[in-house]
């Protein structure tokens, strides 16, 4: 007589498929860029291997909120059990910005959907010397030196803030005129450049940097 094995629940599954699924690397800086992008081809291809090996199926429904100046796209994920039909877990809340032209959508989409995959598998991300995945352990009495990268939040305010900033460098660096990136500054992302500057040092100085360096550019071209 074989030994039968134990049905899991979809919980079960998905708790194994976290364990199973590892991490997600980035990939490399492009001009323009000063991080790593984390990429969404990447990150699907290791959520939908872990998930698919267990059982598991998504499914994603979008909703998009057409705003003044951006588009705000965001995903509802719901993970099916194929052994059984009618238990699923529900990933909300996952949305990302994209521009006002013919990208914005498919771009918002592509954010939002990698970020709901990240957040229900619980994907590490990073470099082997970045914020973690496959990083070395502190040596016994080390001391701290500066190159070690500090936590700035949880890991949902780590994934939010890096579509933010991709979309306000995105914004920056299309800006067809100084009026133009004058006001994503002074008005579109003022909160979120005052923020920066208050708790995330290094981002803001990312974000200045890239703003002066297009200001400088525009004025250059003489474009006013």
């Amino acid at each position: 007589m074989g030994v039968r094995r134990m049905k899991l629940n979809i919980y079960q599954k998905l708790h194994k498929a976290a364990c199973e699924a590892g991490g997600v690397a980035k990939g490399k800086k492009v001009p323009g860029m000063h991080f790593n992008p984390l990429q969404h081809d990447e990150v699907q291809k290791v959520a939908m291997e872990s998930l698919l090996n267990n059982g598991l199926y998504p499914v994603c429904t979008y909703t998009n909120y057409v705003k003044e100046s951006f588009i705000m796209v965001t995903c509802s994920m719901k993970i099916h059990d194929i052994e059984d039909p009618t238990s699923h877990v529900d990933i909300e809340g996952c949305s990302a910005m994209g521009n006002l032209d013919k990208f914005g959508t498919g771009n918002g989409m592509s954010y939002a959907k990698k970020y709901a995959f990240l957040n229900a598998l619980n994907l590490k991300t990073g470099l082997d010397n970045d914020d973690g995945y496959k990083a070395s352990p502190f040596k016994a009495n080390s001391k701290p030196t500066n190159n070690i990268p500090q936590a700035s939040g949880t890991e949902h305010d780590n994934n939010h803030d890096a579509v933010a900033i991709n979309n306000i460098e995105n914004d920056i660096k299309n800006a067809a005129s100084i009026y133009e990136l004058r006001k994503l500054r002074s008005y579109k992302y003022k909160d979120a450049f005052n923020l920066a500057m208050k708790k995330h040092l290094r981002v803001y100085r990312q974000l200045d940097d890239l703003y002066k360096t297009r200001e400088t550019t525009l004025n250059t071209q003489g474009v006013i």
